[in-house]
């Protein structure tokens, strides 16, 4: 079996974003960067079914700038087998970027695609359903479980009140959550191995991609700052307040 997992290279999780003085975005300017939460537990699940002999080849892949090469050798550190970099200044949404992945699948013919459900940076959770319906094949997403059983894949996927189990014919796409598993640290000499790993180098004009901007951001604002409480000296108070001031019953 042949994996595909798409990696995105955003803000590290436990930076404190800044938005910029003109609120056209987030300052990005000298801010820590690493690859997405969701993205790493994907790849550690395909070095994981590596390890289980149920795959043979990890291909990493991501869009971005020559920055981006960083997040890719993080993957490969990991346990991913060779990189693919779609080289772009440009931002990339996520209509194209499932257009470019449904691109390097036809070149590459994976058996199955595993990656993130989200990336926290523009929380779109929508790459994977629309790869699933530009190829016709199925998915399973916010994946809390993967087993695999031949050419048959069963996905438990967390629902509202309990857990739901598909069953699935490979080739498929899964979006992976975060009870999936827990994502290793990349040893040092797994690292210092990943600078020797192959990384093909392309750009979405070599797919015949065209990339558009279908969306624009027009604002972007912190939260506002959350107030100090208040102490109350009766339930009757505070049934008042919530009644004449917050207006919730």
């Amino acid at each position: 079996m042949k994996i595909l997992v798409p990696v995105k290279r955003v803000v590290d999780y436990n930076v404190k974003i800044k938005v910029k003085s003109d609120n056209s975005n987030v300052d990005l300017e000298n801010v820590k960067m690493s690859m997405n939460p969701f993205d790493e537990i994907a790849v550690e699940e395909a070095v994981r079914l590596k390890e289980k002999k149920l795959c043979n080849e990890i291909i990493a892949i991501t869009i971005g700038s020559a920055k981006s090469e960083e997040t890719l050798r993080t993957a490969l550190a990991i346990g991913a087998d060779k990189g693919i970099l779609v080289e772009t200044e440009e931002e990339v949404q996520p209509l194209e970027v499932a257009k470019i992945l449904r691109e390097i699948i036809k070149k590459n013919n994976p058996d199955l695609v595993l990656m993130g459900k989200q990336a926290i940076d523009d929380d779109s959770n929508q790459t994977g359903q629309m790869l699933s319906a530009l190829l016709e094949w199925p998915q399973g997403t916010f994946a809390s479980k993967l087993e695999i059983n031949g050419k048959k894949l069963n996905v438990t996927r967390e629902i509202d009140g309990g857990l739901e189990t598909l069953e699935m014919a490979i080739p498929a796409i899964i979006t992976t959550d975060l009870r999936l598993n827990e994502p290793r640290y990349a040893s040092l000499p797994n690292i210092m191995k990943a600078k020797q790993k192959p990384i093909e180098k392309i750009t979405p004009k070599d797919l015949n991609i065209e990339i558009k901007q279908r969306l624009k951001t027009l604002e972007v604002k912190e939260p506002p700052k959350k107030q100090a409480g208040i102490k109350i000296d009766s339930v009757q108070e505070l049934v008042k307040k919530l009644h004449d001031e917050e207006k919730v019953i």
